[in-house]
């Protein structure tokens, strides 16, 4: 007993289905064999060619899949199958409807022979086109994520050279003096030690909030950089000038304008911009005083650190420090300077706006 021509091919549609996510090109052949059973089958209550661009629509729509998230080899194959099987299929079991009336030798040719190549060329076409704009968003999905890990490198690069580099230049200074005096004054070179004991441990405290930062640092919690632990802050400008003092070198302070609470950002920044800044003072001035000045007035924060000893011979080459203080300023969309003074001496200033409170 054969099957009714509709429930045929309704059931080479489903097999079609569960087939095409595996084996696209197996799906594709099972509904251009189903698209036969309308001209087999006995008569139907739809006319064949009907059950057959119902066929057509269903294969167009699996070649469209197939170039969208299949290899161009396959989806290439899948519409030649489709454009060329189908309509040769159809001429070889045309449906009743089209079949010469008795008498004559013509066979109409149907218009599914003339529209399915077009209709597969359409659907690859659509399917293709999904496929490299889908192929274009990750690619903009990976460079972004290459940006912020970039970013992210940057940043904590820029937070190990400021941990590191002010406090090992002081240790540097330290322990070069109390070598020196070790045998004609042991007093001071006790003191030097003692310095570099402070300065050592103060360095590892940093480093450990950096490092317990990075560590704890949840990978769900977004693209935005990892907390750091407590950050300085401009409030310990003055442990700053102490320590710079202990490297031999005094530090005048000069404050202007408000002394508003500033975004944790900026303070941070602020606070990294003269701490490098006092750093290249002590080790490549030759000067034992300097001046910072801090001013917060009309929506910006200035810094300014100035010293009158060699030029800044050099602090204003190709190392980091430099790099670095330039790079904060310019993430916070401030400006940086930084180079010998016309009258002797070197001078580092930056300028970064703040934002009005309550934005």
């Amino acid at each position: 007993m054969f099957l009714r021509a509709l429930p045929a091919l309704i059931c080479a549609l489903l097999v079609s289905a569960v087939l095409l996510r595996r084996m696209p090109l197996v799906a594709l052949a099972v509904t251009l064999a189903g698209s036969v059973a309308p001209s087999l089958g006995p008569p139907s209550d739809l006319p064949a060619s009907t059950l057959q661009v119902a066929a057509a629509c269903a294969a167009g729509l699996e070649v469209c899949y197939m170039a969208a998230t299949r290899a161009r080899r396959i989806s290439v194959t899948g519409a030649v199958m489709a454009g060329a099987g189908l309509p040769f299929l159809v001429l070889m079991f045309p449906p009743p409807e089209l079949l010469p009336p008795n008498g004559t030798s013509a066979t109409p040719v149907p218009l599914i022979t003339i529209a399915v190549p077009l209709v597969m060329i359409i659907a690859w076409l659509i399917g293709n086109s999904v496929r490299q704009v889908q192929a274009r968003a990750a690619l903009v999905r990976a460079q972004a994520a290459d940006q912020v890990a970039m970013a992210e490198r940057l940043r904590i690069a820029r937070e190990l050279h400021d941990v590191v580099a002010h406090s090992i230049g002081i240790i540097a200074i330290q322990a070069g003096s109390g070598r020196s005096v070790c045998d004609t004054n042991p007093a001071e070179a006790r003191d030097a030690l003692a310095a570099i004991e402070a300065t050592s441990r103060e360095t590892l405290s940093g480093l450990r909030r950096l490092m317990t930062g990075l560590r704890h640092a949840e990978p769900q919690s977004g693209p935005g950089p990892a907390p750091l632990g407590p950050a300085p802050s401009l409030a310990d400008i003055d442990r700053l000038a102490a320590m710079t003092l202990e490297a031999g070198v005094h530090v005048d302070v000069d404050w202007h304008g408000s002394r508003e609470r500033l975004p944790v950002d900026i303070d941070l920044s602020a606070f990294r911009i003269i701490q490098e800044a006092l750093t290249n003072v002590v080790r490549h001035a030759g000067t034992d005083r300097c001046r910072v000045s801090v001013s917060q007035q009309d929506g910006e924060l200035s810094i300014e650190v100035t010293d009158n000893g060699r030029g800044g011979s050099g602090a204003a080459g190709n190392g980091y420090g430099i790099t670095g203080m330039r790079e904060r300023a310019a993430l916070l969309g401030g400006d940086f300077s930084a180079g010998p003074r016309p009258g002797g001496g070197f001078r580092v200033a930056a300028r970064l706006p703040v934002p009005a409170r309550g934005r």
